[in-house]
């Protein structure tokens, strides 16, 4: 719920509490002196002039003489209470106590809706009932009042309902279902309907996580002070950064937002990928559908190196950005076009002759200008009529003849992922050896996985091995992304959020990969980039990387020169400063400045008289001399822009453990 509107007019608490205490002595020592007549009795004039003489002294003289006293010292009270505003300091008093009797760290109540209607209570699903579907709805709500009920559960079967409304087969199948299956309806195609374990607070209703507490300080704006701060796909579809720390961003921001998207997984309602170090433990192998090591013998699945293409120019695309998308000073044009417009001169006629891509081994070779491969390559094009392609490998192959051109430096960086560590890690639906027939090629040891299967709300994580394979590692991560925002933007159902979380991102970010992120946006997609400093990524493209994301965080312990970026895209705005002078009075007359000496001796200050300056500027939101010093440890400031273009301040905000 929004908060009350901020009041200009609002007296400090301490003020109110002097007043009040200063007035209620006031009102003490009036009465008391009226009382006691040493203001005089004038008071009491008023009921001695109502009052018959005959009933003086009598008993019910006494008794209404009694009464108008006590009228007359509630008036004196009343009027001290109004100046001295004690119901404001009773208020202000009583919620000081509630906050005090709260233990440490509690987060603020939350401002909910007023409680519903029956016939308005979510936990009755309305929804149900007023689309004709009042058995499914007992019994949902059986099972939600017995605890068998989860919110992942919740959220799933509302999907579903969202799904198959004005469809009357739908209809019929989705009572069919609950009356079997309650609310395991529809299940995960894991079974799972939660996690292992939870460490952030969600409301999968909203799809939200929260992240930590606006707070309380005057850098805020009011409307944001101490309320909860929240994302939602509604606001990782415009993709988010995160710069600091690695454990603080990894701890508190890219676990949480992991954590949601998982449960929002086993709801039908996304697909989420998370690159991360190895053995980092942010997250359990329980929460994953697939869990991808590549160098280590234990991983279930191996990585499609074309990401399920069949396209050759596509496939190039992909891992030439895999490859060299990093070396934008020495690439023609700055970035990885010419290299994939190489690699698909290669790619293009190997796939017309043999019906598929080459293996890693194989493309190495090509690569290299092995003289057996390449003739069997042309010998293979010249069988069957495709004098085309046979064009475009004569084309490749004078490219590769270029000492310090880039099929050289594709073949070099490619050398990187042909290691022992990885034999036959990097798969792909068609694997044919050179020379021999498609299809006759060795089994591959681990089972192909490819960035196609986002459409189904799959919960994949992968292990880069930084240790022993640093550089093989940024291939992987770079090759990831690259297929992501491939695969991301051609699903044919787009419907289900797809997410990409990037834990480190160094080296990732490049001029093709900022291109991919604008189509993300339109895809119901998006990508988190987490980051130890700006210093990782190429100086041309810090300020186009922090322009097209729409989240941006900065914790506490970046440098000036980090934060001077950030400040920078957050921009200025306009602020009221006052600007008070002391000027020194000047006595003329003779007991004027004897005064003012005699004020100098005793304080030993001049008599000086303020004027005060008010005028409009424009500064910085955040300096990036701010953002360095003044961001407290545990927390971050955070600006957060959604699909539609709402966007916040940036906002400091304590962010949970």
């Amino acid at each position: 719920m929004p908060r009350e509107p901020e009041d200009l007019d609002r007296v400090p608490t301490r003020q109110i509490a002097a007043g009040a205490v200063a007035t209620g002595f006031g009102a003490w020592i009036t009465w008391g002196l009226l009382s006691n007549g040493y203001l005089g009795w004038y008071w009491q004039w008023p009921y001695l002039a109502i009052v018959p003489r005959s009933q003086y002294g009598s008993e019910v003289w006494i008794f209404f003489a009694k009464v108008y006293t006590y009228l007359v010292m509630g008036a004196v009270y009343l009027f001290f209470a109004r100046l001295g505003r004690w119901l404001e300091a009773a208020r202000r008093m009583i919620a000081w106590a509630r906050r005090r009797g709260q233990p440490p760290g509690t987060p603020p109540r939350p401002r909910h809706q007023p409680m519903p209607s029956p016939d308005q209570d979510p936990a009755e699903w309305p929804e149900l009932r007023a689309g004709g579907a009042s058995e499914a709805a007992d019994r949902l709500a059986g099972e939600l009042r017995a605890g068998r009920m989860t919110d992942v559960d919740y959220a799933r079967i509302a999907r579903v309902w969202t799904a198959v409304q004005g469809r009357r087969e739908g209809l019929i199948e989705f009572g069919l279902a609950v009356r079997e299956h309650g609310a395991a309806a529809w299940p995960h195609g894991s079974g799972a309907r939660d996690l292992p374990a939870r460490t952030a607070h969600h409301d999968l209703t909203l799809g939200q996580v929260r992240i930590g507490i606006a707070a309380t300080s005057e850098r805020n704006p009011y409307e944001y002070r101490g309320v909860g701060v929240a994302v939602d796909p509604g606001l990782l579809g415009t993709s988010a950064l995160a710069v600091g720390p690695p454990a603080v961003v990894a701890a508190r921001l890219v676990r949480p937002v992991v954590e949601s998207l998982c449960l929002q997984a086993l709801a039908g309602q996304a697909a989420v990928i998370s690159v991360t170090a190895a053995d980092t433990g942010l997250s359990p192998d329980g929460a994953f559908d697939v869990v991808i090591r590549p160098g280590r013998p234990d991983s279930s699945h191996g990585l499609d190196l074309y990401g399920g293409a069949v396209d050759p120019d596509e496939a190039a695309g992909m891992v030439a950005e895999a490859l060299v998308g990093d070396e934008v000073t020495i690439l023609p044009g700055g970035d990885s076009r010419r290299a994939a417009t190489v690699l698909a001169q290669l790619l293009g006629p190997y796939h017309a002759a043999y019906g598929g891509f080459p293996t890693l081994r194989d493309l190495r070779d090509l690569l290299d200008g092995s003289r057996p491969q390449l003739d069997a390559l042309r010998v293979q094009l010249l069988d069957v009529g495709l004098d085309v392609q046979v064009r475009d490998l004569e084309s490749y192959e004078r490219q590769a003849a270029q000492p310090a051109g880039v099929a050289a430096l594709l073949a070099e960086r490619i050398a990187l992922l042909d290691r022992p560590a990885f034999a036959g890690f990097f798969t792909s639906e068609a694997p044919p050896t050179l020379g021999a027939a498609p299809g006759t090629g060795e089994e591959p040891p681990y089972r192909p996985f490819s960035l196609q299967a986002l459409e189904h709300p799959l919960r994949i994580r992968v292990d880069l091995p930084e240790r022993g394979h640093a550089e093989a590692s940024r291939i992987i991560a770079r090759l990831v992304l690259a297929q992501f925002a491939q695969c991301a933007t051609a699903r044919r159902d787009q419907t289900r959020f797809a997410f990409l979380v990037l834990d480190d991102a160094a080296q990732v970010v490049t001029p093709q990969s900022l291109r991919s992120l604008q189509r993300l946006r339109s895809a119901h997609a998006g990508v988190m980039l987490a980051l130890p400093a700006l210093a990782d990524v190429p100086e041309p493209l810090r300020g186009p990387l922090l322009g097209m994301v729409g989240c941006r965080a900065v914790c506490s312990g970046v440098t000036p020169w980090d934060g001077a970026h950030f400040a920078e895209a957050w921009g200025v705005e306009w602020v009221e400063t006052r600007t008070v002078t002391a000027h020194e009075i000047r006595a003329d007359e003779p007991l004027a400045r004897a005064m003012h000496g005699l004020r100098r001796l005793t304080t030993g200050k001049a008599v000086t008289r303020e004027s005060v300056t008010v005028k409009r500027e424009q500064r910085q939101r955040w300096s990036a001399s701010d953002l360095a010093n003044e961001v407290p440890v545990g927390h971050a400031v955070v600006s957060l822009t959604s699909v539609s273009g709402e966007r916040t301040p940036p906002i400091l905000v304590k962010i949970t453990d």
